[in-house]
């Protein structure tokens, strides 16, 4: 696979193709993912609770994120790799710059931060500063407490207009990708058209540009109970390999997501 860059992304959006995105959080799932043919990969601060069996993303540290991506750098074979700024490290637009700053250093080739038109002075300035970020907006995990819980968002329609109108100024703010999470498949829709940049959704229906799942879901391995928006992409492989190019292929071909896995 050839490097993967915004422009590859920002190429299927006009052309109407799929992207596929999964987490890795080392070097030898990030080799196998790239690998595979998966234009993105996703060092999320879900690591918290896949790798380190917290309740929740928010002990996750700087720190922690600073070496994760480097060592997903070193395996990666051409995606682009996408790091999660973890919970408070973008409180100010001093410190998203600051933090922001690390994880480029570290390797990543985009940011990802949670929130809504509150990020939008800190996404102009990142942008200005030539640091590529993606907005990740719907369910904020980062924001649990206060959601009260793992909950679909935009489900009334004051909300999901807010959500759409957000989507819009958050792109003229500089924002270079969103990421939809657990809405409503035709809320997922309207933004996706409202804006001109990449769209990713994990549990927001097959219209988004793209779809990322955290591989340890799509992969089976989950202690847990296993989402709504999840395939087990292992129950007809032979190996991990094949997983990760089935659910690739899967993406590209609109097969994944299919009803079962989408919110109304």
């Amino acid at each position: 696979m050839n490097n993967v860059t915004l422009h590859t992304l920002s190429a299927c959006k006009q052309a109407g193709e799929k992207f596929a995105a999964l987490t890795a959080y080392d070097a030898c799932f990030a080799h196998a993912v790239s690998e595979a043919g998966i234009e993105v990969i996703l060092v999320g601060d879900s690591l918290g609770m896949v790798l380190q069996g917290q309740d929740s993303t928010l002990p996750v540290t700087m720190d922690d994120m600073v070496y994760h991506t480097q060592s997903v750098s070193r395996g990666n074979q051409g995606a682009l790799v996408m790091a999660d700024m973890p919970f408070m490290s973008y409180a100010t637009t001093e410190l998203a710059m600051a933090n922001a700053a690390r994880l480029m250093q570290a390797g990543a080739h985009m940011v990802k931060l949670e929130g809504d038109r509150w990020l939008a002075d800190a996404i102009t300035l990142l942008s200005e500063r030539g640091i590529p970020a993606c907005v990740h907006m719907g369910l904020t995990p980062q924001t649990v407490n206060k959601m009260g819980g793992y909950k679909v968002q935009g489900r009334d329609s004051e909300s999901a207009k807010q959500m759409i109108e957000d989507a819009v100024l958050l792109e003229k703010a500089g924002a270079s990708t969103l990421l939809l999470e657990c809405v409503p498949a035709l809320l997922a829709e309207e933004i996706t058209r409202a804006v001109d940049i990449p769209v990713i959704g994990i549990g927001a229906g097959a219209a988004t540009d793209g779809q990322v799942l955290v591989v340890h879901d799509m992969l089976g391995l989950t202690p847990k109970r296993t989402p709504k928006f999840v395939k087990n992409f292992m129950e007809e492989a032979s190996d991990v390999q094949s997983a990760l190019r089935a659910y690739a292929m899967a993406v590209k071909d609109g097969s994944f997501p299919a009803e079962e896995h989408t919110f109304k």
